[in-house]
Protein backbone atom coordinates (compact mmCIF):
# COMPACT_ATOMS: atom_id res chain seq x y z
CA UNK A 1 0.00 0.00 0.00
CA UNK A 2 3.19 2.20 0.61
CA UNK A 3 4.45 1.65 -2.78
CA UNK A 4 0.95 2.45 -4.30
CA UNK A 5 0.98 6.03 -2.57
CA UNK A 6 5.10 6.77 -3.24
CA UNK A 7 3.79 9.06 -6.07
CA UNK A 8 0.24 10.74 -4.64
CA UNK A 9 1.45 13.97 -4.06
CA UNK A 10 -1.43 15.19 -6.32
CA UNK A 11 -3.95 13.57 -5.67
CA UNK A 12 -6.79 14.51 -3.43
CA UNK A 13 -8.24 12.30 -0.40
CA UNK A 14 -11.08 10.52 -1.95
CA UNK A 15 -8.41 9.58 -5.49
CA UNK A 16 -5.85 8.51 -2.40
CA UNK A 17 -9.19 6.30 -0.85
CA UNK A 18 -9.64 4.57 -3.96
CA UNK A 19 -5.74 4.05 -4.98
CA UNK A 20 -6.14 1.94 -1.29
CA UNK A 21 -9.10 0.14 -2.35
CA UNK A 22 -7.73 -1.02 -5.88
CA UNK A 23 -4.50 -2.05 -4.37
CA UNK A 24 -6.53 -4.29 -1.47
CA UNK A 25 -8.56 -5.74 -4.17
CA UNK A 26 -6.00 -6.45 -5.69
CA UNK A 27 -3.65 -8.21 -2.75
CA UNK A 28 -7.19 -9.65 -1.54
CA UNK A 29 -7.56 -11.42 -5.25
CA UNK A 30 -4.40 -12.95 -5.56
CA UNK A 31 -4.73 -14.40 -1.92
CA UNK A 32 -7.50 -15.99 -2.52
CA UNK A 33 -6.06 -17.69 -5.36
CA UNK A 34 -3.46 -19.04 -3.72
CA UNK A 35 -5.70 -19.99 -0.94
CA UNK A 36 -8.24 -21.88 -2.98
CA UNK A 37 -5.11 -24.13 -4.37
CA UNK A 38 -3.62 -24.70 -1.52
CA UNK A 39 -6.78 -26.35 0.17
CA UNK A 40 -7.28 -28.41 -2.90
CA UNK A 41 -3.35 -29.89 -2.43
CA UNK A 42 -4.19 -30.28 1.20
CA UNK A 43 -7.64 -31.74 0.22
CA UNK A 44 -9.73 -29.21 3.08
CA UNK A 45 -12.19 -26.63 2.53
CA UNK A 46 -11.31 -22.88 2.04
CA UNK A 47 -11.37 -20.82 5.00
CA UNK A 48 -11.37 -17.17 5.11
CA UNK A 49 -9.17 -14.29 3.92
CA UNK A 50 -8.15 -11.49 6.93
CA UNK A 51 -7.48 -8.26 5.50
CA UNK A 52 -5.65 -7.06 8.09
CA UNK A 53 -2.41 -4.87 7.21
CA UNK A 54 -0.29 -6.09 10.26
CA UNK A 55 3.13 -4.29 10.29
CA UNK A 56 6.59 -5.54 11.20
CA UNK A 57 9.77 -3.75 12.55
CA UNK A 58 11.30 -4.29 9.21
CA UNK A 59 11.40 -0.79 6.74
CA UNK A 60 8.59 -1.21 4.27
CA UNK A 61 6.18 -3.04 6.69
CA UNK A 62 4.69 0.27 8.43
CA UNK A 63 1.33 1.47 8.66
CA UNK A 64 2.82 4.48 10.46
CA UNK A 65 4.31 5.00 7.44
CA UNK A 66 1.37 4.48 4.87
CA UNK A 67 -0.58 7.32 7.32
CA UNK A 68 2.64 9.53 6.35
CA UNK A 69 2.67 8.86 2.45
CA UNK A 70 -1.28 9.97 2.53
CA UNK A 71 0.77 14.11 3.89
CA UNK A 72 1.74 13.51 7.54
CA UNK A 73 4.82 14.66 8.56
CA UNK A 74 4.77 12.49 11.48
CA UNK A 75 2.14 9.94 12.74
CA UNK A 76 0.39 11.19 15.59
CA UNK A 77 0.14 14.41 14.38
CA UNK A 78 -3.47 15.84 14.01
CA UNK A 79 -5.21 14.29 10.95
CA UNK A 80 -3.74 11.01 12.42
CA UNK A 81 -7.40 9.51 13.02
CA UNK A 82 -8.19 11.13 9.94
CA UNK A 83 -5.74 8.86 7.67
CA UNK A 84 -6.19 5.99 9.64
CA UNK A 85 -9.96 5.97 9.56
CA UNK A 86 -9.61 6.13 5.49
CA UNK A 87 -7.05 3.74 5.32
CA UNK A 88 -9.06 0.72 7.10
CA UNK A 89 -11.73 1.77 5.32
CA UNK A 90 -10.21 1.89 1.81
CA UNK A 91 -8.61 -1.52 2.78
CA UNK A 92 -12.27 -3.01 3.68
CA UNK A 93 -13.75 -1.50 0.91
CA UNK A 94 -11.09 -3.41 -1.61
CA UNK A 95 -11.00 -6.81 0.34
CA UNK A 96 -14.48 -7.12 0.19
CA UNK A 97 -14.76 -6.51 -3.63
CA UNK A 98 -12.33 -9.31 -4.12
CA UNK A 99 -13.71 -12.39 -1.71
CA UNK A 100 -16.64 -13.08 -0.29
CA UNK A 101 -14.70 -14.96 2.48
CA UNK A 102 -13.55 -11.81 4.66
CA UNK A 103 -13.03 -12.78 8.09
CA UNK A 104 -10.86 -11.76 10.86
CA UNK A 105 -10.40 -8.30 11.96
CA UNK A 106 -9.88 -7.26 8.41
CA UNK A 107 -8.27 -3.88 8.94
CA UNK A 108 -4.96 -1.73 10.03
CA UNK A 109 -2.94 -2.78 13.18
CA UNK A 110 -1.42 -0.03 15.39
CA UNK A 111 1.33 -1.91 17.78
CA UNK A 112 4.14 0.31 18.50
CA UNK A 113 6.60 -1.82 19.12
CA UNK A 114 6.13 -4.14 15.87
CA UNK A 115 6.26 -1.04 13.63
CA UNK A 116 8.87 0.94 12.21
CA UNK A 117 6.97 3.55 11.87
CA UNK A 118 5.66 4.05 15.14
CA UNK A 119 8.27 3.72 17.30
CA UNK A 120 10.16 6.40 15.39
CA UNK A 121 6.88 8.77 16.18
CA UNK A 122 6.92 7.72 19.82
CA UNK A 123 10.56 8.42 19.83
CA UNK A 124 9.84 11.94 18.38
CA UNK A 125 7.19 12.60 21.40
CA UNK A 126 4.52 13.15 18.36
CA UNK A 127 2.36 9.77 19.20
CA UNK A 128 1.55 9.42 22.15
CA UNK A 129 -0.75 7.21 24.36
CA UNK A 130 -4.16 9.70 24.32
CA UNK A 131 -3.35 9.83 20.47
CA UNK A 132 -3.34 5.96 20.16
CA UNK A 133 -6.18 5.45 21.91
CA UNK A 134 -7.95 7.91 19.64
CA UNK A 135 -6.43 5.66 16.64
CA UNK A 136 -8.35 2.91 18.13
CA UNK A 137 -11.81 4.25 17.60
CA UNK A 138 -11.58 3.75 14.04
CA UNK A 139 -9.23 1.05 13.47
CA UNK A 140 -9.31 -2.90 14.17
CA UNK A 141 -7.43 -3.07 17.17
CA UNK A 142 -7.10 -1.20 20.66
CA UNK A 143 -3.60 -0.31 22.76
CA UNK A 144 -1.28 -2.93 21.14
CA UNK A 145 2.33 -3.40 21.86
CA UNK A 146 2.91 -0.58 24.60
CA UNK A 147 5.76 0.06 26.61
CA UNK A 148 5.02 1.72 29.74
CA UNK A 149 7.09 2.75 32.95
CA UNK A 150 7.53 0.12 35.52
CA UNK A 151 6.24 1.93 38.29
CA UNK A 152 2.83 2.21 36.72
CA UNK A 153 0.54 2.05 39.41
CA UNK A 154 -2.21 -0.97 38.66
CA UNK A 155 -5.16 1.24 39.29
CA UNK A 156 -3.37 3.84 35.76
CA UNK A 157 -3.49 0.63 34.37
CA UNK A 158 -6.65 -0.99 34.91
CA UNK A 159 -7.82 3.11 33.69
CA UNK A 160 -6.42 2.44 30.14
CA UNK A 161 -7.84 -0.76 29.86
CA UNK A 162 -11.45 0.69 30.77
CA UNK A 163 -11.04 3.51 28.45
CA UNK A 164 -10.64 1.11 25.67
CA UNK A 165 -13.30 -0.95 26.92
CA UNK A 166 -15.80 1.98 26.69
CA UNK A 167 -14.55 2.74 22.96
CA UNK A 168 -15.27 -1.39 22.06
CA UNK A 169 -18.16 -0.82 23.57
CA UNK A 170 -19.84 2.21 22.42
CA UNK A 171 -18.53 1.43 19.12
CA UNK A 172 -19.58 -1.93 18.44
CA UNK A 173 -15.85 -2.92 17.85
CA UNK A 174 -13.02 -4.98 18.74
CA UNK A 175 -10.57 -3.36 21.09
CA UNK A 176 -7.90 -5.17 23.08
CA UNK A 177 -4.81 -4.26 25.25
CA UNK A 178 -1.75 -5.32 25.33
CA UNK A 179 0.61 -2.09 27.53
CA UNK A 180 3.53 -3.38 28.64
CA UNK A 181 5.14 -2.13 32.59
CA UNK A 182 8.98 -2.15 31.50
CA UNK A 183 10.27 -3.31 35.53
CA UNK A 184 13.14 -0.64 36.57
CA UNK A 185 12.98 1.56 33.05
CA UNK A 186 11.31 4.57 32.59
CA UNK A 187 10.40 7.28 29.98
CA UNK A 188 13.58 8.10 27.72
CA UNK A 189 14.29 4.38 28.19
CA UNK A 190 13.15 1.47 25.22
CA UNK A 191 13.19 -2.51 25.84
CA UNK A 192 13.84 -5.32 22.83
CA UNK A 193 11.51 -7.50 22.60
CA UNK A 194 13.39 -9.10 19.67
CA UNK A 195 12.09 -10.64 16.49
CA UNK A 196 8.85 -9.63 14.93
CA UNK A 197 7.87 -7.77 18.36
CA UNK A 198 10.91 -5.43 17.44
CA UNK A 199 11.48 -2.43 20.44
CA UNK A 200 9.63 0.46 21.96
CA UNK A 201 10.56 3.51 23.94
CA UNK A 202 8.74 3.68 27.36
CA UNK A 203 5.86 6.12 26.69
CA UNK A 204 4.88 8.87 29.73
CA UNK A 205 1.31 7.80 31.44
CA UNK A 206 -0.87 10.33 33.28
CA UNK A 207 0.04 11.86 36.44
CA UNK A 208 -2.90 11.94 37.78
CA UNK A 209 -4.69 8.74 39.35
CA UNK A 210 -7.95 6.93 38.52
CA UNK A 211 -7.79 4.94 41.68
CA UNK A 212 -10.68 5.92 43.36
CA UNK A 213 -12.48 5.52 39.92
CA UNK A 214 -11.51 1.77 39.57
CA UNK A 215 -12.00 0.76 43.02
CA UNK A 216 -15.46 1.39 43.66
CA UNK A 217 -16.58 -1.98 42.12
CA UNK A 218 -19.44 -2.73 40.59
CA UNK A 219 -19.48 -2.41 36.89
CA UNK A 220 -20.28 0.05 34.02
CA UNK A 221 -23.94 -0.55 32.54
CA UNK A 222 -24.40 -1.52 29.23
CA UNK A 223 -24.87 1.39 26.49
CA UNK A 224 -28.04 2.01 25.16
CA UNK A 225 -27.38 1.54 21.17
CA UNK A 226 -30.60 2.85 20.24
CA UNK A 227 -33.53 5.36 21.01
CA UNK A 228 -35.17 5.14 17.56
CA UNK A 229 -38.16 3.10 18.22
Amino acid sequence: VQAALKDCDSQNLTEIAEIVKKTAFKITRVGELIGQEAAKMLGIPFGILDLSLAPTPAVGDSVARILEAMGLTVCGTHGTTAALALLNDAVKKGGMMASSAVGGLSGAFIPVSEDEGMIAAAESGILTLDKLEAMTAVCSVGLDMVAVPGDTSAATIAGIIADEAAIGMINSKTTAVRIIPVTGKGVGESVDFGGLLGYAPIMPVKEGSCEVFVNRGGRIPAPVQSMKN
